[in-house]
């Protein structure tokens, strides 16, 4: 099992959840990313920096992870890939995406896409807080003792 994180998007709070539950565990963890990541030394931790692109981080993910890996990311269409990959994806709220409810988040995806692009003002998620950081952690550690 391998950890991947989209960075780009990716809270620094839940990075450093991340460094602290891979140093713990020893799992190997990879940050993709656009721009230049700074990461702690660890033989466990390294990052890939891509061309700059629309999706090329996630495509970078949805192509080189395995069944049984997990994603960490907000970006829905690569949460859908890694869950038909057999992989688990986690949302830095804690939120897991699997084959019950990641096509249905897709659905709402796409159609406040639509309505975005239509002229409609659809407002943006709530601030990311201290709840957020808190269900991120607690998921991350349930799934890591299971795995």
């Amino acid at each position: 099992m391998k950890i991947w994180v989209d960075a780009d998007a990716c809270p620094k709070v839940i990075k450093e959840i991340l460094f602290r539950a891979v140093r713990r565990v020893e799992v190997p963890m990879t940050l993709v990313a656009n721009q230049p990541l700074t990461i702690p030394a660890s033989p466990h931790i390294d990052a890939v920096q891509v061309k700059a692109g629309l999706d090329v981080a996630d495509n970078h993910i949805a192509q080189s992870l395995a069944a049984g890996d997990l994603v960490i990311t907000a970006d829905i269409p690569l949460a859908a890939a890694a869950v038909k990959g057999g992989a688990y994806a986690l949302n830095p709220r804690g939120e897991f995406y699997d084959q019950n409810n990641v096509q249905a988040r897709l659905a709402m995806r796409n159609f406040l896409t639509e309505l975005r692009s239509g002229g409609v003002e659809t407002g943006g998620p709530p601030p990311f807080n201290h709840r957020d950081r808190e269900a991120f952690a607690n998921q991350l550690d349930r799934f890591l003792a299971k795995h």
